[in-house]
């Protein structure tokens, strides 16, 4: 249990390559329906070559979505230079705020997200006029860049103001804005918080990601033996927190408890995770000791498994090395709406609500043959099972390593 008072999920909500909400989204978790497909958003040499995964949506329809176009703030620029990364966030969050019920007026309230692109997106755009006649292009495409400025504009959005806070850890990003939100609320420093992640496909990430020669052509295979890379892909998750005070006042059952978390570095390499899953290793641990809890009560575990070589062997012998023979049921679901980046966190933190809300355990499309050094095998269909508890896993670049455990809520039947 997070250190003072217990830690509720009230509410989330989610937008990727899956569904444009929660119910989509458990659909096609439901019906095995991958959203990896052909890059569409913008312009590039690897359009037919690499897979990703997009939200179905346009910039000017989520715009549309939000009713943005009617806000008289001079920060909106009637929608148009709003990034695709807090488009995105704004969505998943309303929802989330929205499927908490709470008058976030009402209570002192904070917004804590996390974003590795932040409005790059329209960067992008700005550069290639520029480049050309430094007196063209429209300012107004980078005055968004900032990852910070993207949770301002959420906020703004949100109307919280008492705590507004931005992370960036590389693709554990979201899991550690969840875990701050729940420190501060254990803490009584703030009432209710919304915490997550979303960021957007770009060119920059594209090229960065292929220089590094670890995107696949074909649609991913996490923790297969014959995986070859991942997919990048974009979205947003949110989750609304509270503590006991607000849960007293709420009408609806709360969904999760947080239960523990960990957040540890293996200090091996800026891109790669240590082969022997250090950090991995150490933030489940972590999580696990928080929590209060046994190898043997975790039920599932949503894998960070980004496809890559080298994660999924690190992450597997992590695995391996502290479950032993008690190894739960594991899977990825990036092989749904790819590697997500900053927003991973945030939308697998959604998926492991759903799976105890749901009693259920979601596939690890594409998987044919476990890893011969590790054997582990991941949930091929998905199933119904009791689940009370799931661990959520998330590794970013730099070492930075991320473990949370949501367990069922005590006022599930």
């Amino acid at each position: 249990m997070v250190q003072g008072q217990q830690v509720y999920v009230a509410g989330v909500g989610v937008i990727s390559a899956i569904g444009h909400d929660t119910g989509e989204t458990l659909r096609a978790l439901q019906q095995g329906i991958s959203g990896i497909g052909p890059l569409t958003l913008f312009p590039s040499l690897y359009q037919d070559v690499l897979p990703v995964g997009e939200v179905s949506l346009s910039n000017e329809a989520l715009t549309e979505r939000l009713n943005l176009r009617s806000r008289s703030h001079t920060r909106w620029l009637s929608g148009h230079a709003v990034s695709r990364t807090a488009l995105l966030g704004m969505a998943a969050a309303r929802q989330a705020v929205d499927h908490a019920g709470i008058d976030l007026a009402a209570w002192r309230c904070g917004l804590i997200s996390a974003t590795t692109v932040g409005g790059m997106d329209r960067t992008e755009n700005f550069f290639p006029a520029f480049l050309e006649n430094p007196a063209a292009g429209h300012l107004r495409d980078v005055v968004h860049h900032a990852c910070g400025d993207i949770t301002e504009l959420m906020a703004e959005d949100l109307q919280i103001s008492n705590f507004i806070s931005t992370i960036n850890t590389a693709c554990s990003s979201s899991v550690n804005a969840i875990m701050y939100g729940a420190r501060l609320l254990a803490q009584g420093m703030l009432d209710v918080v919304v915490a997550g992640g979303a960021d957007a496909l770009t060119k920059f990430t594209l090229n960065g990601f292929n220089s590094l020669k670890i995107l696949d052509t074909a649609p991913c295979r996490p923790f297969d033996a014959h995986r070859n890379g991942l997919n990048l892909g974009e979205g947003a998750g949110y989750v609304v927190l509270v503590g006991e005070r607000v849960r007293q006042q709420l009408q609806g059952p709360m969904l999760a408890t947080v239960a523990g978390f960990g957040n540890t570095n293996d200090a091996y390499h800026q891109t790669a995770s240590s082969p022997e899953g250090r950090g991995s290793y150490a933030a489940m641990t972590e999580a696990l000791s928080m929590a209060g809890l046994s190898v043997e009560a975790i039920d599932y575990i949503n894998l960070h498994g980004t496809g890559t070589v080298n994660n999924d062997l690190s992450e597997s012998t992590a695995i391996q090395r502290l479950f032993g023979e008690h190894v739960p049921a594991v899977s990825s679901t990036k092989a749904f709406t790819g590697h997500t980046l900053g927003a991973s966190g945030g939308i697998e933190a959604v998926f492991s609500v759903l799976a105890l809300t749901g009693q259920c355990i979601f596939p690890n499309l594409r998987f044919e043959q476990a890893m011969p050094e590790t054997g582990i095998t991941p949930q091929r269909t998905f199933a119904p099972a009791a689940v009370r508890h799931v661990m959520s896993n998330s590794f970013g670049f730099g070492g930075n390593c991320s473990s949370i455990i949501f367990s069922i809520s005590p006022d599930h039947p």
